[in-house]
């Protein structure tokens, strides 16, 4: 395993402890001090008129908001990841064990052990949950 597949498998299993206890200051330890988070969540959650947010200060708002109005069809199941030690990708499909969850899928790249950018692209069903909200 290289160091970038290493950085990956770390990224992966702290973003997900973060998402999950809803540690603000986990998450963006994961990020690189300029990254870049791109999603509708954004648009949506920011009032912004793109989907972007940059730098830590932009970030540590968007997030912030995120752990604080998840919906219940916001789960955490999924099935193992993808990375060429610089990209990192993996579905959240809508089909769980539990029931449909909001379906995305998240990219990251990392750079020097951190997320430089960040997106998620959001299947039909997330995108209503997000309309309805």
């Amino acid at each position: 395993m290289t160091a970038g597949s290493n950085d990956a498998e770390r990224i992966y299993r702290l973003w997900d402890e973060a998402l999950g206890n809803k540690d603000l200051e986990a998450a963006l330890a994961l990020y690189a001090a300029d990254a870049s988070i791109e999603s509708p969540l954004v648009q949506h959650l920011m009032q912004t008129k793109d989907g972007i947010v940059r730098g830590r200060d932009e970030l540590r708002a968007f997030i912030a908001r995120v752990f604080r109005t998840n919906p219940p069809q916001r789960r955490r199941f999924k099935q193992g990841f993808f990375s060429d030690g610089r990209v990192l990708t993996w579905e959240y499909p809508r089909q769980s064990p539990d029931g449909d969850q909001m379906d995305l899928v998240e990219v990251m790249e990392i750079e020097d052990g951190l997320i430089r950018r960040h997106r998620v692209y959001w299947g039909w069903y997330a995108l209503n949950v997000l309309k309805a909200s």
